[in-house]
Order: C-alpha cells, then sequence, then structure tokens
C-alpha cells in the first residue's frame, strides 16, 4: 500500500477550563490516501471542525492537543513550532472555511492576495506569480480572470469569493486541503458547482480532501470514504456507498435514515431521541448509549473500539485504513446479529415517518 497523505492516530484534544479539562477529540484516528476525499460528518459537537482545526495547528489556548499524533506523508506536525506549521498551512496543506470572508482581506485586491500566498511559497518573481494566479481563476471557473484579478473580494458574489478561496487553497499546489463546511453559506445550484470543482481539480491534483460537513448530500456526493462522528470519537469510518445505504452503528443509521429519499412519501422526519452530550457530561462507555435502542450492561461500562465489520474483539483494527470500521459492541456480542438488528432499526424508523 502506499503511503497514506494524512495520518491520524489516537488525536485526542482538550480544553482546560476553571470546571475541569474537557476532551473535544477522545483517541481519533484516521488516514487519507493521495487523490482521496474523507468526507467527516457528525451532528453539531461532534468533533469535526476541531479534528480540522487540530491538523493544522490551528488549537489555540486554552485549547491543547493532549496526546496522538498528525503526520503527514510520514512527518509528524503535530509538535512542530508554531513558525513551521505556518510554512506547512499554504504550502503542503491547503484551508478552504466556511465563511470566504474569513480568508479574504476585503483591503487587498484578489489579485494581490493570490500573488502574496504564491510567492510565500514558490520561487517566482511578481510577473509570473501573476501569471499563476491568473492561471487559477481560470481553473476554478472564474469569468475573464485577467479582468477579475484585480477586484476586490466584495465586487464578488458568494460563490465566486469560495472559488477565489480555493484558488487560494491550490497556490502551492499541497498535498491536502481541509474545506470546513465549504458550501454550507451558498445557494444549493452554487454548492452543486463548487462541490464538482473542489472534486475535479483535487482528483486531477491527486490532492488529499479532508471535508468536513454536516450535509450528508454533500458527503454523498463528493466523498469516498466518510468517518461519522459522535462526541469527539469516530463511531463508524467506511466507503461511503457502504456507509450511506448499509450503516452498522445505531448513530450512524440514524443519520441516514434521518435523510429524506423520493422513494417514499413522508410527512414527518425521522429524528433521534436526545442530543448530543456536553463535554463536560460525556457518558461513561459508549458515548452514544443514552440515545441508543440497544444499550445493555457493556455499553454503560465499556468503551467500544473500532473493529472491522465481521471481526471480534481478537481481530485488531484502528479504523484507520481503508476497510469498514464501527465502534459498536453488538458487533462484538456472541448470539447477536448486529447488523439484521441496525438494519430493521432504519426500516422501521423510515416506515414511521412515512405513516406520520
Amino acid at each position: 500500500m502506499t503511503e497514506p497523505v494524512l495520518s491520524v492516530r489516537d488525536l485526542c484534544v482538550e480544553f482546560v477550563t476553571r470546571r475541569g479539562v474537557l476532551r473535544a477529540l477522545d483517541r481519533v484516528s484516521f488516514d487519507i490516501g493521495k487523490g482521496e476525499v474523507l468526507g467527516v460528518v457528525g451532528e453539531s459537537g461532534a468533533g469535526k471542525s476541531v479534528t480540522g482545526s487540530a491538523v493544522i495547528g490551528l488549537i489555540e489556548p486554552p485549547g491543547r492537543i493532549a496526546s496522538g499524533e498528525v503526520l503527514l506523508k510520514g512527518e509528524r506536525i503535530d509538535n512542530l513550532s508554531p513558525e513551521r506549521l505556518r510554512h506547512i498551512r499554504g504550502k503542503r496543506i491547503g484551508m478552504v472555511f466556511q465563511d470566504p470572508l474569513t480568508s479574504l482581506n476585503p483591503l487587498y485586491r484578489v489579485g494581490e492576495q493570490l500573488v502574496q500566498t504564491i510567492r510565500t511559497h514558490l520561487p517566482l518573481n511578481a510577473a509570473q506569480a501573476r501569471e499563476r494566479a491568473i492561471e487559477l481563476l481560470a481553473e476554478v471557473g472564474i469569468p475573464a480572470p485577467e479582468r477579475r484579478i484585480d477586484g476586490y473580494p466584495h465586487e464578488f458574489s458568494g460563490g465566486m469569493r469560495q472559488r477565489v478561496v480555493l484558488a487560494l487553497a491550490l497556490c502551492a499546489e499541497p498535498e491536502l486541503v481541509i474545506a470546513d463546511e465549504p458550501t454550507t453559506a451558498l445557494d444549493v445550484s452554487v454548492q452543486a458547482q463548487i462541490i464538482t470543482l473542489l472534486k475535479r481539480i483535487c482528483r486531477e491534483r491527486g490532492t488529499a480532501v479532508m471535508l468536513i460537513t454536516h450535509d450528508m448530500g454533500v458527503i454523498a456526493e463528493t466523498a469516498d470514504r466518510v468517518a461519522v462522528m459522535y462526541a469527539g470519537r469516530v463511531a463508524e469510518i467506511g466507503p461511503v456507498r457502504d456507509v450511506v445505504s448499509r450503516p452498522f452503528h445505531p448513530y450512524a443509521a440514524g443519520l441516514m435514515g434521518s435523510i429524506p429519499t423520493l422513494e417514499t412519501a413522508s410527512e414527518r422526519l425521522v429524528q433521534i431521541p436526545g442530543s448530543m452530550p456536553r463535554l463536560n457530561a460525556i457518558p461513561v462507555g459508549c458515548a452514544f448509549n443514552p440515545r441508543c435502542p440497544h444499550t445493555y450492561a457493556r455499553c454503560v461500562v465499556e468503551r467500544p473500539e473500532l473493529l472491522g465489520r465481521g471481526e471480534r474483539a481478537s481481530g485488531s483494527h484502528d479504523g484507520a485504513g481503508a476497510g469498514h470500521a464501527v465502534a459498536c459492541h453488538l458487533y462484538d456480542e456472541p448470539g447477536v446479529d448486529a447488523e439484521a438488528l441496525v438494519q430493521r432499526d432504519k426500516v422501521a424508523a423510515a416506515a414511521t415517518g412515512s405513516a406520520a
């Protein structure tokens, strides 16, 4: 197997407060390969954005990486100095955030910002950098880039600004792009254009992508694999088609069951009872146990580890590879057909929603 572009191993992120230490990420592990799009999905508070911030070294005090490793092409980067991390950001890791205005300085022309970023990371003079900036704007679908390059951010629409941010992220041909809710603030038609653009450019360049979103439609259209997060942990990870069509974790099944479809008429969306626990009230054992329809004694005392689909506890699996893995005790319980239980619940929930 080729070396993954990004490897995250047992990553823990904590926030020190007056009420104690709050753990936002608890032993998160995954890999992203060259040219692969990994979608990271979950409810608000699941730890998606914190994971992205930890990877690029943007966890600010009182937050800290308490343990674990982040490796970029085999090189550990979570323990680098702020100066070295600044060099890696933009050069080897590109970033696309939800609001493009947080990435663009309103006082400078778009071209000036692109040229400055290019010259910071590549050995090009001003004329060469401007030419490259125009090429990037054309590549991301900005019409008349020779003219628009001299415009200010406020002269672009929301979708066009996000295209400029994508060009900015790709300036130095990074190995990894982290996109945190890149389409949330955009119209549906513009969302589709940005998704198609991100997918095409990164596939052509062989760039690895970590796509953070709460929108399963975006994940289904864009990602190769998906990691479902809950309360700072990875509940399930696997190929996007498998997770969407046949989820194994009860939480993942609830998420997929809540997506409306055209196959059945439903007046009411399916919902998962309860809510995401606060950081200072994460349950012992499986964090999902208060909301799970299949909780039993072991779930409230022992945290489940990621197991490859069909494997027992004796078969180790860290969930970081390209296989399908789930963190649920049901799949380590003799005599329990966990898959049948979860799929039955998904179908029953959908039927209830249709009958409502």
